[in-house]
C-alpha cells in the first residue's frame, strides 16, 4: 500500500474492547501492536483469553483486574483484563498511549439472529466505544460489526454511528433524542473542509466486506469501520482504496478447479475422481478472468491450506465413532477436534460444501450447536448419497482462521458461540496492518 519509513519504530500499542474469544485481539497483535488492556464481559470468553494469551496474544499472560481506571502496563508486564461492563471503566489514564482502539460492539441489536431493535436495544454498545475514544484519543479505531447495520430500517441510525465517530466530543446528553443529535452533528460536518485537522475529529472509512474476498475460508458478510484522528494527516482516500481492493475471488477458485488437473486438485490430490467430476459439473458456465487469488475452501481449511501458513491436515473424523464423541485430534495434539453426533439437514439449514468457502459461522442461536455447522462429505462411491456430520470445534476455528493454539473455554456450544461472534483473524490482521501502514506513511 505505502512505502514505510526506514527508521526503526517503537512497537505500536492497542486496546481491545468486547474482546470475546480473541479474534480481533489476535489479529491486532499479529499486525505488530502491543496490547495495553483487554475488556470482556462474558466469563467463559475471559477464560479463553487467559488460556491462550501467551501463544496467541503476544503477552506474558493476562491478569484479571477490578481496577476501573487502569494504567498502561510496561513492556514485559502482563496485560490487564477487565472482566466487566466496559461502561464502568475510566480509560483516561491511557490518553496519548494508544495507537489503535479495536473492538466489535455486541451485534445482537442489529443482527438477523437477534431481536434487531437497533438503537433502542440496551445491548447497543456503540456509545461505550465513543466514550472510550473521548477518554483515550487513540490514533485510530477499528470496529467490526454485522451487515445488518446496512438494512434500510437502520440506515439513518448507521449514519448517526459514523457521524458520532467523526465527532466523538460532541457528546449527546440523555434528554436529547438521537435524531436531534444527528441533525446537530450533520450541521457541523457540512461546514468542515476535507483539510480538517482538528484533533477532536476523526476521519471515517466504512467498508462492506465478505471475508472470503480477503482470504478467509468462509463467506462472512460484515461491516468494518476504521477511523483516523484528523490531526494526523493520514491519506484516508489511499487507505480506503487499498482496503476496498479485494484479493481473492470465486472466479479464481473456479478457474483453479475447472481442469481435471487444475491447481486446486493438485493441492487435494487424494480427492476421488468421481468427486472432482461432480464439483466440476456444477461450476458456472461463464467464469470471469481477474488478478485475484482463489477463494479458500472448507477443504483447504481442514487440510491446512486455510491461511498463508500451512498447518498439518486435521485427522479424518470416523463416522462410525461419532456416537462416542471421540477425540480425533489427540494423535497430533490438536485440541477440540472431537466428533459430535446427530447431524442432519433440514429446511433453512443446508450443509457446508467442502469445495466452497464455509457458510457463515454463527453464534449458536439457530437451534443446532454452532448454528448451521453441518458439512456434506465426499460420496464414498459414484452416484451414492453423501454422508453428513457436524464440524468439530477445531474445524470451525480453522474456518475462522484461528491458530490451533487457540483453546476455547467451556462446553462445545459455548466455544462455538465464541467463534461465531468473533472476527476472523486473517480479516482483522489485514485491516490492522493497513492501519499501521497508513500511520507510518503519515509519519506516526
Amino acid at each position: 500500500m505505502v512505502e514505510l519509513p526506514e527508521e526503526e519504530k517503537k512497537p505500536r500499542t492497542s486496546v481491545e474492547l468486547f474482546a470475546g474469544g480473541g479474534g480481533l485481539a489476535m489479529a491486532v497483535h499479529q499486525a505488530g501492536f502491543r496490547p495495553l488492556l483487554f475488556n470482556e464481559f462474558n466469563n467463559r470468553a475471559c477464560e479463553t483469553l487467559i488460556a491462550s494469551a501467551q501463544k496467541t496474544l503476544g503477552v506474558d499472560g493476562l491478569e484479571r483486574t477490578e481496577e476501573k481506571n487502569p494504567k498502561p502496563p510496561q513492556p514485559g508486564q502482563p496485560a490487564p483484563l477487565y472482566p466487566g461492563d466496559v461502561r464502568d471503566l475510566d480509560l483516561s489514564a491511557l490518553q496519548g498511549e494508544v495507537d489503535v482502539l479495536a473492538g466489535g460492539p455486541p451485534c445482537q441489536p442489529f443482527s438477523a439472529g437477534g431481536a434487531a431493535k437497533g438503537d433502542e436495544d440496551k445491548r447497543n454498545m456503540f456509545p461505550a466505544m465513543f466514550k472510550a475514544v473521548r477518554e483515550m484519543r487513540p490514533k485510530a479505531v477499528i470496529c467490526e460489526n454485522v451487515r445488518g447495520l446496512l438494512r434500510p430500517s437502520f440506515a439513518e441510525y448507521f449514519q448517526y454511528i459514523q457521524n458520532e465517530l467523526r465527532l466523538p466530543f460532541e457528546k449527546r446528553v440523555d434528554e436529547v433524542k438521537w435524531q436531534e443529535h444527528n441533525a446537530h452533528l450533520t450541521r457541523i460536518l457540512d461546514q468542515l473542509s476535507d483539510e480538517d485537522s482538528d484533533p477532536d475529529h476523526y476521519k471515517v472509512v466504512m467498508v462492506r466486506v465478505n471475508a472470503a474476498n480477503y482470504g478467509v475460508p468462509q463467506v462472512r458478510n460484515r461491516v468494518v469501520i476504521v477511523a483516523f484522528r484528523a490531526d494526523l494527516g493520514v491519506d484516508v482516500d489511499a487507505f480506503e482504496k487499498y482496503v476496498k481492493t479485494e484479493r481473492f475471488s470465486a472466479d479464481a477458485l473456479f478457474r483453479s478447479m475447472r481442469d481435471e488437473d487444475g491447481p486446486y486438485w493438485k493441492r487435494h490430490s487424494d480427492v476421488e475422481e468421481h468427486v472432482r467430476d461432480r464439483v466440476r459439473k456444477h461450476l458456472p458456465k461463464v467464469i470471469k478472468e481477474d488478478d485475484c487469488q482463489p477463494w479458500r475452501t472448507l477443504r483447504d481449511a481442514i487440510q491446512g491450506y486455510g491461511t498463508d501458513v500451512k498447518l498439518p491436515a486435521l485427522p479424518p473424523v470416523d463416522l462410525e465413532r461419532l456416537h462416542e464423541k471421540f477425540d480425533f485430534g489427540r494423535e497430533i495434539e490438536v485440541v477440540g477436534h472431537i466428533g459430535w453426533p446427530g447431524a442432519r439437514i433440514y429446511k433453512g439449514h443446508t450443509p457446508n460444501e467442502l469445495d466452497r468457502p464455509a457458510k457463515t459461522v454463527k453464534a449458536g442461536v439457530h437451534g443446532v450447536p454452532g448454528g448451521e455447522s453441518v458439512m456434506r462429505l465426499d460420496e464414498r462411491v459414484p452416484d451414492a448419497s453423501a454422508p453428513y456430520r457436524y464440524m468439530t470445534v477445531r474445524e470451525t476455528a480453522r474456518v475462522m482462521t484461528f491458530p490451533d493454539e487457540w483453546h476455547g473455554s467451556g462446553p462445545r456450544g459455548e466455544q462455538m458461540r465464541q467463534l461465531g461472534n468473533a472476527v476472523p483473524v486473517v480479516l482483522g490482521e489485514f485491516f490492522a496492518k493497513a492501519v499501521a501502514d497508513a500511520l507510518s506513511a503519515a509519519g506516526h
